[in-house]
């Protein structure tokens, strides 16, 4: 009996865990919020009332990292929290400069250097807002930069010795994790001439991470990591094209732990961000991080994506399975279906023309009525002269017919148009094997499934070799880019750039 008393008791006790407990001098009763990082987002993690300014949370319910006390008027202050009693006492409104640690070896450390940071900065302001006075030429104005880099050198002084002081902390490891590198001196030949003139630039960016801790997912429940992966793919460090996103976010990922958190963070960002893009192309980074990292299978024979649930795993990699054929670079499945004669065949990869458009409409389509007398007046005028070929395919099953041979007629389109007419689709739902491989495949015939052709009008732009290299263009810019790509920049343009048709069909 005795055994299970203490046994009942020692369980009692981990069960409540670390207290996280507060004082905030002058604050009214009111209900507060415990609220933690998960990369740059901020979360409401628990929930209690303070009373004559102090409350008090249970830290066995929290995770390490970056947690903050969110007060009414979305007023708040941040403290690590890393598997030990808190206790903090402030008042505001400066919560940071008013903080008294009275229990947390990790806090005391955290605000001696936040408090630290504050005086060196506001030292530092002064002097530079003294320096704007004066003229780079006066002797005083290198006196001031020279006052701003003995600055500079103290906090990083300081920052080192935290960091060699407190390696078994988390403090430390978020500390580092905030520093840049240490460029070290290009190396040069013989001549002292610069062996790699963009070294400094390959040095940083290879060893962006050298002050992060990847195996410690502890860091990802902190603003600073989520800033240093958002930093490391943008623009002011890497070149904004599909493939080198993809080359990097492959390396990046392949380093870190499939079964930690970090892992599930990074992979999750990457490919949602690159997913939400507006940028054209850059839907090739969701599909190949999709295909890699969740529609693949690891040594369990499972998803990599373990936190993703089957339901949805399910929509994205069919998702990803369609779009891999529609991705930058890529060569999409050929199209050979009936004209409106509904008799003669014409396919897309038999066209020998130095580029191609495919134009997915309807003849229905308010949008399309607008688009596509435009697409043929550019047809007409320049595209056909210069070898561009416009294959076009329109709904023409069933009523949609006779819509498309009027639509055709009226507005005497005179490029390819093709579609998937009422007694194909009829003869092929019977027996599609009469037609397939003869004339179509199966690809051609589900069309809008195999292009993902869920709303018109929509545009792709082929190379000589029926390769992907642009797509979702208003006619607008399909002109202008045209124009670029032959070298015709200095041609008249037909159609100026219409924001309202931009915006339409590049989303």
């Amino acid at each position: 009996m005795k055994a299970l008393i203490i046994i009942t008791l020692f369980i009692s006790s981990l069960s409540f865990g670390q207290k996280l407990k507060f004082k905030v001098v002058g604050q009214k009763d009111t209900t507060v919020f415990l609220v933690k990082y998960y990369g740059k987002g901020l979360y409401y993690a628990d929930t209690a009332e303070m009373k004559n300014g102090a409350v008090e949370f249970n830290g066995a319910l929290q995770k390490p990292g970056i947690l903050a006390l969110l007060l009414p008027g979305q007023k708040y202050f941040e403290f690590i929290y890393n598997n030990e009693d808190v206790q903090l006492e402030t008042q505001g409104p400066e919560y940071v400069e008013s903080m008294k640690i009275k229990k947390s070896e990790e806090n005391i450390i955290f605000y001696d250097y936040m408090k630290f940071l504050s005086t060196k900065r506001q030292e530092a302001n002064k002097i530079s807002e003294e320096r704007t006075k004066l003229k780079k030429e006066d002797s005083e104005f290198k006196v001031l930069s020279d006052k701003i880099d003995v600055i500079s050198k103290e906090v990083i002084a300081y920052q080192k010795n935290l960091i060699e002081t407190n390696k078994t902390k988390l403090v430390g490891k978020i500390v580092k994790m905030g520093m840049d590198i240490d460029i070290p001196e290009a190396p040069k030949d013989a001549n002292g001439k610069l062996i790699d003139s963009l070294f400094a630039y390959h040095y940083y960016r290879d060893h962006f991470f050298d002050n992060v801790d990847l195996k410690d997912e502890r860091l990802v429940n902190t603003p600073i990591f989520h800033s240093k992966v958002e930093t490391y793919f943008g623009k002011t460090m890497m070149i904004q094209h599909w493939d080198t996103i993809i080359k990097y976010a492959f390396e990046f990922c392949d380093r870190l732990d499939p079964k930690s958190k970090t892992f599930e963070y990074c992979v999750s960002w990457i490919t949602s961000t690159y997913e939400k893009s507006n940028i054209m192309g850059m839907d090739k980074v969701f599909v190949m991080m999709g295909d890699r990292y969740y529609c693949s299978k690891n040594a369990e024979g499972k998803s990599p994506a373990t936190w993703v649930k089957e339901d949805k795993l399910k929509e994205l990699c069919e998702k990803v399975n369609t779009q891999k054929n529609l991705v930058m670079g890529v060569r999409p499945p050929n199209i050979s279906l009936r004209d409106t004669s509904d008799a003669k065949w014409f396919d897309y990869y038999s066209l020998k023309s130095e580029y191609t458009i495919l134009y997915f409409w309807d003849a229905d389509c308010g949008h399309c009525k607008k688009t596509t007398p435009k697409m043929q007046e550019l047809y007409k005028t320049k595209f056909k002269d210069r070898n561009i070929e416009i294959f076009s395919v329109c709904k023409a099953i069933g009523d949609d017919f006779p819509k498309w041979k009027t639509f055709v007629k009226e507005n005497n389109l005179t490029f390819i148009n093709v579609g998937v007419t009422e007694s194909l689709y009829k003869a092929a739902m019977e027996d599609a094997r009469q037609f397939v491989p003869k004339y179509t495949s199966l690809d051609a015939l589900n069309y809008q499934t195999t292009f993902d052709i869920f709303s018109t009008p929509r545009i792709f732009v082929l190379d000589k070799d029926k390769k992907i290299i642009a797509k979702q263009l208003s006619i607008s810019q399909l002109e202008d880019m045209m124009d670029k790509l032959q070298h015709k920049e200095d041609s008249p343009k037909l159609f100026p750039p219409d924001p309202e048709e931009d915006e339409q069909m590049t989303h």
